[in-house]
């Protein structure tokens, strides 16, 4: 029996704290981290050429379905491989942080860029030569003109080129992620449960699109089952080498979790755990995108944490040691992207977001010990995935506060800090119930979602705020390529008053907004056409009850998010031009639109006035 730890969910955050604060990280998790960091990243196309494989076969069938057998093929055939140390096994590559392509999103960049990923500026990738050789004579032929990226450009590539300045429309060649799904259903249940839910459910169906979704959902479902098992199987193996010898507990510990997992839901705080990560492995299989979140892990996991400490199953440093082994995995699945996207989200953020703390359904704090867990955890990897996410309220405990005040300031900027009582009646107001606002999770970045049952689009588009401006200071015109792009709304000196500039640029802002909805619709529509994703779908919440996919509507809740950019330029801004050409009256407008025209070339003391005097 292990050495027992006071728990309950009730414990003192002091006592908490002392307790976790006292852990150290293990060896184990030192030389597993050493070691994935020195492994080289390899562009892997194992993948993209089974999924080929899978549409040739079944070409004519609804699509659908051909995205459920190319899961079933990808997770029954992918390489696989289990390190002798780990505790928590899972990836869709043999190689950790490998760049995986996603033929049936969009692939015309790779072919650009494939021979300069080990050179480019910003994570770079090692590319065989026979990969690129089969990349360009098996996977490139067959997707030309088929994926979403093409059939974007078939529909609204103009369109899209005409508003680039102002609008970037997302998720035009890759699958949409930005999802937490139902980790509580899928650990009640398993993929044995949700499966025999979704034949149940098949059986009743009688309409051919309910019944091609519900079949898409069994066979992924089997698909992840099985995959599990393989896993069981390879460590088994493993624990019968002599090379594995001083490894060979661990090994049949790996099987026997595996093995339980593939058949039934986890019934201890290391099955838990494992078969969240196999979840979110199996996400990026069917998807390759980013953003898939597991939302309130101290929530979700702690009844499992708190059932082994009491049975004396296991102690708090072997709970962090697991806790540290599913922050390690989250820095195993890295997203390829084209050298342009690189340049800004280096350092592969894929948008694995962890929250902790923060209110109960009923209530009440939720902190608990593994809330101090994950922090710990933060502290002791320090790796930029996941992207750990507080919860606070004026009901949180001071001793929490002030340890997530520490681990930030030790430098990652983790855990970012969330509002509960600004943010549960926000989403109240846009019709959210109660008892999923309170329960609200964080996906990606920084963006809201309610847990298990959203489909937030969250990263629809990227709106250009400062570039309607400079459209509604010139009427209209690119100061950059002199090219006509907005409304001729006059120039900046053109209006009499602040208020009839400010309407000027409402203009230009409702111009793009309409194009960019436009856009975004057909986008939409086609990821619901080209992407569906039956086994995230089987993951939320009420998906399966209506029979409808994630991206046809298929979600409790279905919402978009548009990125604006530069609100506090915007401000500023603004604040300037309504101080000192419309009230002080101090700066001419004339005189400002030329010195915005030549960037301020020849009016260093304008620009000082504007920057210092507002």
């Amino acid at each position: 029996m292990k050495s027992r730890h006071p728990v309950g969910a009730q414990i003192d955050p002091v006592d908490a704290l002392a307790l976790v604060g006292s852990l150290g990280m293990s060896e184990r998790i030192g030389r597993l981290k050493r070691d994935m960091l020195a492994e080289p990243r390899y562009l892997s196309i194992e993948q993209a050429l089974l999924i080929t494989q899978a549409y040739q076969e079944n070409e004519g069938q609804p699509r659908v379905l051909q995205r459920a057998r190319a899961l079933d093929r990808a997770l029954r055939g992918i390489t696989i491989r289990i390190e002798p140390e780990e505790l928590i096994v899972g990836n869709r590559s043999a190689g950790v942080r490998a760049g995986i392509i996603s033929p049936e999103a969009g692939i015309a960049w790779v072919d650009r860029e494939i021979e300069g990923l080990p050179e480019r500026d910003q994570d770079r990738f090692r590319v065989r030569g026979e990969d690129i050789e089969t990349f360009r004579r098996v996977i490139l032929p067959y997707w030309r003109g088929r994926s979403l990226e093409d059939e974007v450009e078939r529909r609204i590539g103009a369109d899209l080129r005409r508003m680039a300045r102002v609008v970037k429309i997302n998720q035009t060649d890759h699958a949409q992620g930005h999802v937490c799904p139902d980790t509580r259903s899928w650990l009640r249940l398993g993929p044995q449960g949700i499966k025999a839910e979704a034949q149940r459910l098949l059986e009743g169906a009688g309409d051919p699109d309910k019944r091609a979704f519900y079949s898409s959902a069994v066979i992924t479902l089997e698909a992840a089952a099985a995959y599990i098992e393989r896993y069981a199987e390879l460590a088994a193996g493993m624990a019968q080498q002599p090379e594995y010898a001083s490894c060979r507990t661990n090994l049949l510990d790996v099987s026997r979790v595996c093995a339980a997992l593939a058949r039934r839901p986890p019934e201890s705080f290391r099955e838990a755990v494992q078969s969240v990560w196999f979840l979110f492995a199996i996400l990026e299989m069917e998807s390759n995108a980013s953003s898939f979140s597991p939302g309130r892990l101290d929530q979700i996991l702690y009844p499992y944490l708190e059932r082994d400490l009491q049975q004396g199953r296991l102690d708090l440093q072997e709970a962090l040691e697991i806790v540290e082994a599913l922050w390690l995995k989250f820095n195993q699945i890295v997203y390829l992207r084209n050298s342009a996207s690189a340049r800004y989200f280096a350092g592969f953020p894929i948008g694995f977001n962890v929250a902790v703390g923060g209110k109960t359904p009923d209530g009440a704090d939720g902190t608990n010990l593994l809330s101090f867990l994950c922090l710990q955890a933060q502290r002791h990897v320090g790796l930029p995935q996941p992207n750990l996410s507080v919860r606070l309220h004026a009901g949180s405990p001071a001793a929490f506060v002030e340890e997530c005040a520490r681990v930030i300031g030790l430098g990652s900027g983790m855990p970012q800090v969330f509002n509960d009582e600004s943010i549960i009646p926000a989403l109240r107001r846009i019709g959210i119930e109660e008892r999923d606002a309170v329960d609200y999770s964080v996906v990606g970045c920084v963006e809201l979602s309610t847990h298990g049952n959203t489909m937030g689009w969250s990263d629809a588009a990227m709106f250009n705020m400062v570039k309607a401006l400079e459209l509604a200071v010139h009427d209209g015109r690119c100061t950059i390529s002199g090219e006509q792009l907005g409304p001729r709304t006059g120039y900046l000196y053109e209006h009499a008053t602040y208020e009839e500039f400010e309407e000027a640029y409402r203009r230009q802002l409702d111009f793009f907004i309409g194009r960019m909805i436009q856009a975004c619709d057909v986008v939409d529509r086609l990821h619901a056409a080209i992407l569906p994703s039956p086994f995230l779908s089987s993951v939320v919440g009420d998906c399966l009850l209506k029979g409808v996919d994630v991206t046809a509507g298929g979600a409790r809740y279905n919402l978009s998010g548009i990125q604006a950019i530069q609100v506090a330029n915007i401000a500023d801004s603004l604040a300037a031009i309504r101080k000192k050409v419309y009230e002080e009256r101090s700066v001419d407008p004339k005189a400002l639109v030329r010195a915005l025209e030549t960037d301020f070339r020849d009016h260093e003391p304008l620009r000082l006035e504007l920057v210092n005097r507002v």
